[in-house]
């Protein structure tokens, strides 16, 4: 009788495959309330590996760490009445507090425009205090009606950048700054996703927003995935809350508003875009743990000898770990590092040890390779790069064969079942029944250039696809 797989295969069920690989993986556990999570530890290093990187992009923007509240006054949202409108299905309201009824019912934060708004009006008072960069690594609730672990959960973590500028094309600048040297950079060089930049269409922006730019990824299965987005809010909620300057002149001025954001959605976006039928498969870059040495038996000094092997390589800059559990089996413990997707496995032995090399297995092709012990290190270090490499090709060249130029509603419904279907903006502009009807969305506008649109003009090409 045939054994059954670890985990389901992709071909066979793509979300029951995306499940397994959250759970033997061990990234990550339903919490007790519905549409909760739990990020177990190896999922968290990961997270953690995420924030540091884009951490890091937002402050060479410029823009620094605040922490506003959890709880905001109900009467703060009702201030921008297209944002309350648009957020108002998702809320969660907290009505009693202390045993008593609240005077005022506050929402438990589901983005921070209000309260972040609030206080840039305390803090902005001259031209000098512009621009006013904030950023906040926070947690959030919207009531999730159809919850999956890290796509779609009613508390989920991110990071909500606010900023307050004093013209127009200082804040449409800056937002575009982070949706491209911020978030594509991000997710190009460290996640090995490539994403499609866009526009979203009027129908599909931020509420209370002038524009939203975002980028969109292309998982295994076809979908799309909104992985960040980056929005203009105008003189929206400067307006509703006070947000003014004294210019050079001494006339007072209302400030131009961006937000910002990604979240932990980047997680479920990793698992599908690169995992296969073996589990994860980890970009290097953002992999917590790059290269784990396997101890096969520990004989004639090779526990030792792996732990010297295992300094070395974290001396040359390599996350590694140690696996010298020898009292489990080596095939247990080989497929568990293949389901965590550590991109770089190093087995020893008695044997090796004694002919002074290793063997060194890639996760991404599980390719095998005997290297001598003298340059482990190096060889070590140009895998780690190769695999880098590798995932973001194979990924771009998924996105590219799955993306297709068509002309007219059949060939976008055709297309979009299975990737990106690009069409001219004006087949689609008044088709959103249409498309809904087939599970599709207009995901981003492009210019002819390939660049953002500016606007929703006749020469501009639409992304079409189902989405997660």
């Amino acid at each position: 009788m045939a054994k059954a797989p670890i985990i389901t295969p992709q071909a066979q069920d793509f979300p029951r495959w995306y499940q397994d690989v959250l759970a033997k993986a061990e990234l990550a556990d339903n919490g007790p309330a519905r549409g909760t999570m739990v990020i177990r530890p190896y999922g968290y290093a990961i997270w953690e590996r995420m924030v540091a990187e884009v951490d890091a992009r937002i402050k060479a923007t410029g823009a620094e760490n605040a922490y506003f509240p959890l709880f905001i006054p109900e009467s703060y949202l009702q201030r921008e009445a297209e944002h309350v409108q648009g957020f108002s299905p998702e809320l969660a309201v907290v009505t009693h507090g202390g045993g008593k009824e609240l005077e005022e019912p506050l929402v438990v934060r589901p983005t921070s425009e209000t309260v972040i708004g609030e206080f840039m009006a305390k803090w902005v008072q001259s031209h000098r205090d512009l621009p006013l960069l904030l950023n906040q690594w926070a947690n959030v609730v919207r009531w999730e009606l159809r919850p999956r672990l890290f796509l779609r959960t009613t508390e989920f973590l991110w990071q909500e950048g606010h900023t307050a500028h004093a013209t127009e094309a200082d804040a449409a600048a800056y937002a575009r700054r982070i949706l491209h040297d911020v978030y594509e950079d991000f997710m190009v060089s460290v996640l090995a996703i490539p994403v499609v930049v866009g526009r979203k269409t009027s129908d599909e922006r931020f509420a209370g927003a002038t524009n939203t730019m975002t980028c969109e990824a292309l998982m295994a299965d076809g979908k799309a995935l909104q992985m960040g987005t980056s929005h203009e809010l105008g003189q929206n909620f400067a307006r509703a809350f006070g947000i003014a300057f004294q210019d050079e002149s001494g006339t007072e001025q209302t400030a131009w508003t961006t937000s910002w954001g990604v979240s932990t959605r980047m997680m479920g976006g990793l698992v599908m875009a690169h995992g296969d039928d073996a589990g994860l498969r980890l970009p290097p870059n953002v992999a917590p743990i790059q290269c784990v040495v396997l101890l096969i038996r520990d004989e004639s000094g090779a526990g030792e000898r792996a732990a010297l092997i295992a300094e070395a390589l974290r001396t040359a800059g390599v996350r590694v770990r140690l696996d010298d559990r020898v009292d489990q089996s080596f095939g247990r413990r080989a497929t568990e590092w293949e389901l965590k997707g550590v991109p770089v496995r190093v087995e020893v032995g008695p044997r090796d040890l004694a002919e002074e090399q290793a063997v060194v297995v890639r996760r991404d092709t599980n390719t095998k390779s005997t290297v001598p012990l003298a340059g482990l290190a190096a060889a070590v270090a140009d895998l780690l790069g190769a695999v880098q490499s590798s995932l973001l090709d194979e990924a771009r060249a998924r996105r590219d064969t799955a993306t297709v130029d068509v002309s007219d509603l059949d060939g976008v419904v055709a297309a979009g079942r299975s990737g990106f279907a690009r069409v001219p903006w004006p087949v689609v502009r008044d088709e959103g029944a249409a498309l809904r009807a087939e599970a599709l969305t207009v995901r981003c506008l492009q210019s002819v250039d390939g660049g953002v649109a500016s606007d929703e003009g006749d020469d501009t090409a639409a992304y079409v696809a189902r989405a997660y």
